[in-house]
């Protein structure tokens, strides 16, 4: 109490000198100090010295997702030649046809909504280190990691691309959900467009497009005519592991269809992925919710308990990254030779997820 007294008595003293000096230069024809700012001066230092006690303490895990996003900033942001040695550094497989590179967290395969640096722009540069032309033979979104295919002649990503539309290329990703799919395995086959969001903030996101629905009585389900715009959208997924409200599931997409992973994750079976604040909200642009919990405000948000495991604070979950990592890619071997197998390993940051979330780490592929 004696220690409260004395900073009352010091903060007063420095106050009062304030005011002295500050009727001194009113004198001189100024304006003075009242003494409602000499009281709302008190009371703004003892609210910051307050809100430094209760600071809450940053985790690793948040450390780490702010660092991610800087890091990111910085690839979009750097000279292309840099990005390029990164992109060669991280380069998985390479023969005479192919080259599989590790791609980074948010550099997009073009230049979009003003980004500069993109990997398309990266591939005559990283042409001249690997000796010959590069071409993009399948699509990754700016969020995804992990392996993408580039073909040295475009006869090779002709060759690649027919593989991948025939679905004879075996793709499998991981991705953490928030909540666990049920069943734990199984096959969603859901067509998909895109629609218009209407609302605050009007804007096109990929949606269900199914072709059943359930009968007026709710006894059973009747078959609809196909949307002329829909595409065809086939996902496998398996629950590899799960706890504290959170999956691990492997996903292997037969098609090819625009944010396919994270539409059928999300709206199909209600389990989007962690970090993507696209589909987990239907009707805005928002940080991720729970999509499992829905109110009649709206949807919910990240549950306590999950933001307990990350050491997260609910408004720093905007800069969650999208969890979905490209995991392998076989592509079949021609001519009698054997396939060739790309496996990527996960970005530090979605282990670190794993470990908080108590998750094992999936095995090496």
């Amino acid at each position: 109490m004696r220690h409260a007294r004395e900073v009352t008595f010091t903060m007063l003293v420095r106050a009062y000198a304030t005011a002295s000096k500050t009727e001194t230069v009113a004198s001189n024809g100024k304006a003075g100090l009242k003494a409602a700012d000499i009281a709302n001066r008190l009371r703004s230092e003892k609210e910051k010295q307050t809100n430094d006690k209760n600071e809450v303490p940053v985790s690793p895990l948040q450390t780490r997702v702010n660092e991610l996003k800087q890091f990111s900033q910085q690839l979009q942001s750097v000279h292309p030649s840099v990005l390029v040695k990164a992109l060669y550094r991280g380069i998985l497989y390479q023969d005479q046809n192919i080259i599989a590179i590790n791609k980074p967290y948010g550099v997009p395969l073009h230049n979009v909504d003003g980004i500069r640096n993109s990997i398309v722009e990266c591939l005559p540069l990283l042409a001249k280190i690997t000796d010959g032309q590069l071409h993009l033979c399948h699509s990754l979104e700016k969020e995804n990691t992990g392996v993408l295919i580039l073909a040295k002649t475009e006869e090779a990503a002709e060759h690649v691309q027919t593989l991948i539309r025939s679905h004879k290329v075996e793709r499998k990703y991981l991705a953490v959900t928030v909540g666990v799919p049920v069943p734990s395995e199984g096959v969603i086959d859901i067509p998909i467009i895109e629609k218009e969001v209407t609302g605050p903030q009007p804007h096109f996101k990929m949606g269900l497009s199914p072709l059943f629905k359930v009968s007026e009585e709710g006894d059973g389900v009747t078959r609809v005519r196909a949307h002329r715009q829909a595409h065809s959208a086939v996902t496998q997924y398996r629950v590899l592991d799960s706890t504290s409200g959170c999956s691990l599931v492997e996903l292997q997409p037969v098609t090819g269809v625009k944010n396919q992973l994270r539409v059928h994750m999300a709206l199909a079976l209600t389990c989007p992925i962690l970090g993507d604040h696209k589909y987990a909200n239907w009707n805005k642009l928002a940080p991720q919710t729970d999509h499992t919990r829905v109110s009649h405000f709206g949807l919910q948000k990240l549950p306590e308990g999950i933001l307990r495991r990350l050491g997260l604070v609910q408004s720093k979950t905007r800069y969650l990254p999208l969890h979905l990592h490209s995991r392998r890619i076989v592509l079949p071997g021609v001519k009698g030779h054997s396939d060739i197998t790309v496996s990527c390993p996960l970005p530090k940051y979605f282990t670190n997820t794993l470990k908080r979330l108590q998750i094992p780490l999936p095995g090496k592929e």
